[in-house]
């Protein structure tokens, strides 16, 4: 490719990628926080109380109702932001690594087997993700984040026996994101439309099926801060992905992420 037009490509959709993932992580967060904020205003209350917000020379108004008498005419869903950032940054991936040849330093390796190894972790970690969801692990916070993390350290060292530093950063990354719109495409939205085709036949959901897209939300929100320290670590070779022992600074930062993420879900 001619060597401008992979840097304009790198700049453009390096800019959507960004953008869109501020949407898709800024309304994560929100309705993160205000599921803590109803909850303990519904405890201080002893039932459902709504929570006033002032923002913009105004103020909003947000209860949550988990069964409505009714549905409005338009209902407001929040689902391409997730879609046009996993999209944007597996097509970043594919100029700077795949196409950009930053995929493998090892020319024994060969681009042919580099790109098997990154591209199946993608497809491999996702549905040993989802099998863990539902298996008895998954019905536990703390093992489930033990096992989670001892697994993505794992992948990191796997993947740096075969990829450059760098790549394999990356491709954690990108492991971690597809997880994430995983969730929302594979079970949070499908979920939301079994919520209200129950509201339509006056019943409720089933609150496993509640409890699960709830689950996976809070797994995205704990997975959305370590991705994007190591969508930064590239920019730090010395402390990353250049380091001796990368996969194990990329556990580090993973650590660094998930308590990040821990406080930012209590502010």
């Amino acid at each position: 490719m001619d060597p401008t037009l992979h840097e304009w490509l790198n700049l453009l959709v390096r800019w959507l990628h960004v953008l869109a993932g501020i949407a898709w992580l800024g309304q994560t967060y929100l309705f993160n926080r205000l599921e803590g904020r109803l909850a303990q205003a519904a405890r201080d209350a002893g039932g459902i109380e709504p929570i006033w917000l002032v923002h913009s020379g105004g103020f909003y108004i947000v209860h949550k109702d988990k069964s409505p008498a009714h549905l409005p005419a338009k209902l407001h869903w929040f689902k391409w932001e997730s879609a046009l950032t996993w999209a944007s940054g597996f097509l970043l991936l594919l100029i700077v690594y795949y196409e950009g040849g930053l995929l493998t330093s090892d020319p024994d390796v060969g681009f042919a087997r580099a790109a098997a190894v990154g591209l199946g972790a993608l497809v491999l970690a996702t549905a040993l993700y989802n099998g863990l969801c539902r298996s008895p692990l998954g019905r536990s916070e703390s093992g489930f984040a033990v096992v989670g993390f001892a697994l993505l350290v794992a992948l990191a060292f796997g993947l740096t026996r075969v990829l450059s530093g760098r790549a394999a950063f990356i491709h954690v990354a990108a492991v971690m994101g597809t997880i994430m719109v995983g969730n929302v495409w594979g079970f949070i939205l499908p979920t939301q439309r079994l919520m209200i085709a129950a509201i339509g036949r006056g019943e409720r959901l089933a609150p496993d099926l509640e409890d699960q897209a709830m689950l996976r939300t809070k797994h995205n929100t704990y997975l959305s801060v370590p991705l994007v320290f190591l969508m930064l670590s590239n920019h730090f070779p010395t402390v990353s992905y250049g380091h001796s022992w990368n996969w194990a600074m990329l556990g580090v930062f993973l650590l660094l992420g998930f308590g990040a993420a821990h406080v930012m879900r209590r502010l």
